[in-house]
C-alpha cells in the first residue's frame, strides 16, 4: 500500500479520532528522527532548555529510527494518536497537506522569523503559497576521494567528468588488491539518487513536463555508463548489497577511493577515521558540462489534530533560534538552514561545506509531486535489475517509465 492509499485511509480517522489526549494539555509531544547516536542527546537538552525557560510547559521527546519512522506515523496518525510535532521527510509533506493532516504555520511566521531561513532550504516545504514545515534537516551531496589512493594511481586531482572518473577508477584498478575506484551504492536508501548523479550530469530530468525522464537518453546512457563501471570491475562486488552507510564504511575503511554522499559524512571520519586523507569535489559533470547536486530537506510539522499548537509553535520558534540551529547542525553534520548560523567559524571555515555549499545553486531536490515514493521505489527496482544483469538498460528503464507515467496520470 502507498503512502498515499494509507493518508486516504486514515485521513477520515484521523478526522474523527481527534481521542481525548492522555498527555496534559501543558505537554507538548515531539517525534524525532534518529540522525545519529547525538539526535536524542541533543532534542533532550533542547526541551530542557526550553522547559527552564517555559516552566508551564512539559516537552516530551520520542526519538524513531528512520525506517520505522514512515509506519510509526502512519500508526499513530490513523489511531489519532500522534504527536504535537514531528520530523518527516519532506517528499512526504505533500501527501500530508493533502489530506488536511498538517497545520500551516503562516499564522505564526512573522517577517523576522521568516528571515532568518536560506530560501533554498525553507522553498520545498512552502506549498499553496503556504508554509506547511521547517526544514530541520538539510543537506547536499558531493564527491569525496581518498588522496592516498589517488597519489599511488598518479591521479593529482579530483576527477572533474564522469570521463575522467571512469579512467582514474580504471588506474586505480591496475594497482592490483582489492581497492575499487568507485563506490556505487545499489541498496536500499537513495539508490534512486545514486542514479540521478550521473542522469543530471548527462542533462536529464526526473520528471519532464509530467512524464518520467527514465525512458530519455540521458537516463539510458547513464545506466550504460554505470553498469560498464560494475562489468569492468571499476567499482566493489555486488554493489546491490551495499546500502548508503555500507558504501561510506567501504570509504572510511580504504576499499573504494570515491564515493558520492552527503556532509555528514565528514563528522564520521573524523571520530572513526582520522588518519583518512580525503578531499570533497563537485560530483562529475557530463559530456555537455551539465551537473547536479542531489539538495535534500527534512521538515518538522504541525500536526493539524495537535491540541497545543501555541505550546507547539514556541518550541518550534525556540529551535529554530540561531543558538539551536548551530548546535544541532554541528551535531548532526548538516548544512546551515539558518542565514546566521551559516556565518559561524564552524561553518564558513570548514573546507568540506564550502564545497557542498558551493554547489547549492545546482541543488535538484525531490520533485514535490503525488506518489513520490512509488515512483523512487520503481525507479530503484529497475537500477538493480540492470546492476544484477537481469535487464538490459534500454528495456528497463522504459518499461519503468510507463510505469511510472501512469502514477503520474
Amino acid at each position: 500500500m502507498t503512502i498515499k492509499q494509507k493518508l486516504c485511509l486514515l485521513a477520515g480517522a484521523s478526522l474523527i479520532a481527534f481521542t481525548t489526549s492522555a498527555f496534559a494539555d501543558s505537554t507538548v509531544r515531539v517525534t524525532i528522527a534518529e540522525y545519529s547516536k547525538g539526535t536524542g542527546p541533543y532534542f533532550e537538552e533542547a526541551a530542557k532548555a526550553f522547559e527552564t525557560a517555559n516552566p508551564d510547559t512539559k516537552i516530551q521527546i520520542e526519538v524513531v529510527p528512520w525506517d520505522n519512522l514512515q509506519q510509526k506515523l502512519t500508526t499513530d496518525i490513523s489511531a489519532g494518536a500522534n504527536a504535537d510535532l514531528s520530523i518527516i521527510g519532506t517528499r512526504w509533506l505533500l501527501d500530508y497537506v493533502k489530506e488536511g493532516i498538517v497545520a500551516p504555520l503562516d499564522e505564526h511566521i512573522t517577517p523576522d522569523f521568516r528571515a532568518r531561513f536560506i530560501d533554498t532550504f525553507l522553498s520545498p516545504s512552502v506549498m499553496n503559497g503556504k508554509v506547511y514545515g521547517l526544514p530541520i534537516a538539510a543537506s547536499a551531496r558531493a564527491m569525496y576521494y581518498n588522496k592516498d589512493i589517488f597519489a599511488k594511481a598518479g591521479i593529482d586531482t579530483p576527477p572533474a567528468t564522469w570521463t575522467d572518473l571512469k579512467t582514474a577508477a580504471e588506474k586505480i584498478k591496475a594497482l592490483g588488491g582489492e581497492t575499487y575506484g568507485f563506490g556505487l551504492q545499489g541498496k536500499e536508501i537513495e539508490t534512486d539518487v545514486y542514479f540521478y548523479y550521473g542522469m543530471w550530469s548527462n542533462g536529464g530530468e526526473i520528471v519532464k513536463d509530467g512524464k518520467s525522464g527514465l525512458d530519455s537518453q540521458a537516463a539510458i546512457d547513464t545506466a550504460k555508463l554505470y553498469k560498464s563501471f560494475i562489468d569492468e570491475g571499476l567499482t566493489q562486488p555486488g554493489v546491490t548489497s551495499y546500502a548508503r552507510e555500507d558504501v561510506q564504511n567501504l570509504f572510511k575503511q580504504g576499499k573504494v577511493a570515491t564515493v558520492i554522499t552527503a556532509p555528514f559524512l565528514s563528522n564520521q571520519i573524523k571520530a572513526e577515521a582520522p588518519d583518512l586523507k580525503y578531499g570533497v569535489a563537485p560530483i562529475p559533470a557530463g559530456p555537455t558540462g551539465d551537473k547536479g547536486t542531489y539538495g535534500v530537506t527534512d521538515s518538522i510539522v504541525l500536526f493539524e489534530n495537535s491540541k497545543n499548537k501555541e505550546a507547539a509553535w514556541k518550541f518550534l520558534d525556540f529551535l529554530f533560534t540561531t543558538e539551536q540551529r548551530t548546535k544541532f547542525d554541528k551535531v548532526e553534520g548538516f548544512l546551515p538552514v539558518n542565514a546566521e548560523e551559516s556565518k559561524d567559524p564552524f561553518f564558513a571555515d570548514n573546507a568540506d561545506l564550502k564545497v557542498f555549499t558551493s554547489l547549492l545553486p545546482n541543488a535538484r531536490f525531490a520533485p514535490v509531486i503525488p506518489g513520490w515514493e512509488d515512483i523512487a521505489q520503481t525507479t530503484s527496482n529497475a537500477i538493480q535489475k540492470i546492476y544484477l544483469g537481469e535487464g538490459e538498460p534500454e528495456a528497463t528503464l522504459k518499461e519503468a517509465a510507463a510505469k511510472i507515467n501512469e502514477t503520474l496520470k
